[in-house]
């Protein structure tokens, strides 16, 4: 029997390919597990038209990331945060922190696109990496000041 498999199978193949399986492993396993379907003409068109959808739905995400990289790159944020003796920072700036922030501005920034490789706990001026997309990333600048 052949099958058009929606994922990656080991040692059977990638997503997309058609292969030759045996009649039970396709019907046991792989079509009841979602992992293919039965390589009828109609489902093969069906599947070619899935992944159009999806390609014009990628392009169309990037396309918004993309824009969006572009306003925020112009923008620059400021976090007020309480000190003590010798400016130590109380706390920490996190990427929570960040997204209030931006939130202040008009821009609905989700937490995990914002890129930190630990929370900021000093004074200063910082370069914030924000993961829009896969393959889009922009930088802001975030001013950190005492109180």
């Amino acid at each position: 029997m052949e099958v058009i498999l929606k994922q990656e199978v080991e040692r059977l193949g990638n997503a997309g390919e058609i292969v030759r399986v045996s009649d039970g492993f396709a019907r046991n396993y792989l079509i009841p597990k979602g992992l293919a379907l039965e390589a009828t003409r109609s489902n093969i068109v069906l599947y070619e038209e899935g992944k159009k959808q999806e390609l014009i739905r990628k392009t169309k995400e990037k396309r918004a990331a993309l824009a969006l990289a572009e306003k925020l790159e112009k923008i620059s944020l400021t976090a007020v945060v309480p000190v003590g003796e010798e400016d130590r920072v109380f706390g920490s700036v996190t990427s929570q922190t960040i997204a209030e922030l931006f939130k202040e501005k008009g821009y609905e920034i989700d937490r995990r696109k914002i890129v930190l490789d630990s929370p900021i706990k000093a004074l200063g001026v910082y370069t914030i990496v924000i993961r829009l997309h896969p393959e889009v990333e922009t930088q802001v600048k975030l001013w950190v000041v005492k109180e």
